[in-house]
């Protein structure tokens, strides 16, 4: 059951390879064990919808909405989601894999120790979302907003955050090695440090 208690609709073991969804709306619906394999999505608008088990693969996202969704123990290898809408969406030991995120809007989302190593997220909004403990090691994070972001324990080694807001992250609770940042990004992190630039 849903949180305002509307039955869910049950989609449970079906192959979906290759299906293209463009242009559909799913309310409440429930995806379990279901191969989304290169499916597409454009324009697609998932409202209040779960998935637990799903294979993503190689699916193309473009314009979609997947709002106040759940994401349990999915799969997403060489996914794409471009100019996406995921405001709300909790993701839980899902699996991260080649994953790219280009524009759209993520904010309150919830990565909490997502093993997001190497992906990329270019240009996003991300306000308020939870990345606790999440692992972005050698990620590229780059004129993303995180703005009020949960940052702490996270693993930003080697990371390129280049352009993004970093005006929430508190260096003394990440880490932060390697991390490539610019000039302005330099001055928001030492002001965080308590030193005074000049």
């Amino acid at each position: 059951m849903t949180s305002d208690s509307r039955p869910e609709i049950v989609i449970r073991d079906e192959d979906w390879y290759g299906r293209d969804l463009s242009g559909r709306r799913f309310e409440h619906h429930a995806f379990i064990d279901t191969d989304w394999t290169e499916v597409g999505t454009e324009g697609t608008v998932f409202d209040h919808c779960s998935f637990a088990g799903v294979r993503f693969n190689a699916s193309r996202h473009t314009a979609a909405a997947f709002t106040n969704c759940t994401f349990r123990h999915c799969v997403f290898f060489d996914t794409h989601f471009t100019d996406c809408k995921l405001v709300g969406s909790v993701f839980q030991q899902c699996t991260h894999t080649l994953f790219r995120v280009t524009r759209g809007d993520w904010s309150f989302t919830a990565l909490p120790g997502a093993d997001l190593r190497e992906a990329v997220f270019d240009g996003v909004r991300m306000r308020e979302a939870d990345l606790t403990g999440a692992r972005l090691e050698r990620a590229t994070v780059t004129g993303t907003d995180l703005s009020g972001a949960t940052l702490r324990g996270a693993r930003l080694t080697g990371a390129d955050l280049r352009g993004s807001d970093l005006t929430s992250l508190d260096p003394l609770t990440v880490e932060l090695a390697g991390a490539r940042i610019g000039p302005e990004q330099a001055v928001v992190i030492a002001t965080a440090l308590g030193l005074d630039v000049t």
